[in-house]
């Protein structure tokens, strides 16, 4: 199964940093395994939620040079709270390292003004035709589809400031 996370880029600096939503719900499946009684979002999905929007930072970052960008690794990475439906996450990513292969970043997740996890992580660059040409065709469909996604996530936000434009204003 995979998950689409993010909800919502707030703010973007290409090459440096990204500000991104995830509106935690009583509709999302998982809830109803993790913690029966006290539904909460688990740990893995926060630090998902950061690696989702470094993802996004790489993409906007590179022009969506690569059509796979994966989680390679994760450090130090620390809970301090719980993050329960009703809630809004907010993940805010710094790059450290943009690569031709690869990219490091820290960052954080907030409740309000309380942070709820931070850590460091370092994600791989590919594309599928770089393993085999026949695959270049693949490639381009990944691509178009995060094309796709990309342009509703981060419809009315400026690139540099993250002010909100328009009537698309309404998470923050």
């Amino acid at each position: 199964m995979k998950f689409a996370l993010i909800d919502r880029v707030m703010e973007l600096e290409p090459g440096r940093r990204i500000v991104a939503v995830k509106a935690v719900t009583l509709a999302e499946e998982y809830l109803a395994e993790h913690f029966p009684t006290f539904p909460v979002l688990p740990g893995v999905f926060m630090l998902e939620c950061m690696t989702e929007a470094a993802r996004w930072l790489v993409h906007a970052s590179r022009n969506f040079m690569h059509s796979v960008v994966l989680l390679h690794s994760a450090k130090g990475v620390t809970y301090k709270s719980f993050v329960a439906p009703g809630q809004l996450l907010r993940v805010e990513v710094i790059c450290r390292r943009l690569g031709e292969e690869g990219s490091d970043f820290s960052g954080a997740g907030f409740c309000g003004a309380d942070e709820v996890v931070k850590g460091r992580f370092s994600l791989r660059h590919m594309t599928l035709a770089s393993r085999s040409p026949t695959w270049a065709a693949t490639d381009e469909r990944i691509v178009d589809e995060a094309r796709r996604r990309w342009s509703i996530l981060y419809r009315g936000v400026s690139a540099v400031s993250g002010e909100t434009v328009g009537s698309a204003s309404g998470i923050g």
